[in-house]
């Protein structure tokens, strides 16, 4: 993909790599976020703040790819439409076939509601949905992937900075980094189009929110003890979960780092899929997901456990 903003000189250039999805030529690209140490959520005086953005805590995070931009359309259609999947996989020890993945049926109408598919980011799908995504991507290319943690994606979305934005207090320069109400005519865009954050992540603010791997807990921070490492808030039913980065049709408060989104169940009150479902689609444009692929080795029986658990299978 085209980077209008990364110059040959660029030291993230090495922490870059890519990923190909086998059998076919959609290509797509990560960032090495190193692992550490940072204040999880906003002070008390942070313009915009909700309160279940704190207490703030000082968290830490192994190391993880993270994907460059939120996961396209391009990359979600492969998955979504078994004529565009194939028997091939990266994985030499695993014995791929495409008719016994689980996937949505395709939809009767455009989840993107006419905003874009070929570059644009894939949208409508429940959290459900996106990590079966990632199960199958994981199956394909012989590397684990899943959702990020919230502490995952709200360390890479700040990439070092303590502000309410990756680049600063003030939300007057936001334009020059996402989409928003604001200048995006309440349409989602192109991925990339944007400037990066200083981690070489794209559309970390705006463009569309993202899933996160967390149940939504209003307290969740006030439950975690200070140090914590890798926290995740545990599935125990399907709904809510966490959405962060905020959309094309919020507000610049909504794009903050520390902002967080609770899912809604009337995002799914219009199944725009044939035969109908409860868990693949919903009618909410404005939601899609980015994936991490942990750097610390993990084994198959972990993976299985893990997709036990949050898929519920």
């Amino acid at each position: 993909m085209a980077d209008p903003h990364r110059s040959d000189g660029d030291s993230a250039i090495s922490r870059v790599t890519e990923e190909t999805i086998a059998g076919t030529g959609v290509v797509f690209e990560l960032v090495l976020v190193e692992g550490g140490s940072f204040l999880m959520g906003s002070p008390d005086d942070e313009v915009g703040r909700d309160t279940d953005e704190g207490p703030r805590r000082r968290v830490s995070v192994d190391s993880f790819w993270m994907s460059t931009h939120e996961v396209t359309y391009d990359e979600y259609a492969v998955f979504r439409y078994e004529n565009l999947d194939s028997n091939v996989s990266q994985a030499d020890s695993t014995t791929f076939n495409a008719d016994a993945v689980a996937r949505p049926s395709p939809p009767y109408e455009d989840p993107a509601h006419g905003m874009g598919n070929q570059g644009f980011p894939a949208a409508g799908m429940t959290q459900w949905a996106a990590l079966h995504y990632a199960k199958w991507l994981s199956d394909k290319t012989g590397h684990f992937y899943r959702l990020p943690t919230e502490a995952e994606w709200e360390y890479a979305c700040r990439a070092g900075s303590g502000t309410p934005f990756s680049f600063g207090d003030d939300a007057t320069a936001l334009d020059d980094h996402a989409w928003h109400y604001g200048n995006s005519d309440e349409v989602f865009h192109l991925v990339g189009q944007k400037g990066p954050n200083a981690w070489g992540l794209y559309d970390m603010h705006g463009n569309v929110a993202e899933w996160t791997l967390d149940q939504y807990a209003a307290d969740a921070f006030s439950l975690l003890p200070d140090s914590a490492h890798s926290p995740w808030v545990e599935p125990t039913r399907l709904h809510p979960r966490t959405v962060r980065g905020g959309a094309y049709d919020d507000d610049p408060d909504a794009l903050r780092c520390a902002a967080r989104l609770r899912s809604n169940l009337n995002w799914k009150r219009r199944d725009p899929q044939i035969p109908k479902s409860y868990w693949w689609n919903t009618d909410s444009p404005f939601v899609g997901f980015r994936l991490v692929r942990p750097v610390k080795p993990v084994s198959g029986e972990e993976q299985e456990n893990f997709w036990r658990l949050v898929l519920g299978e």
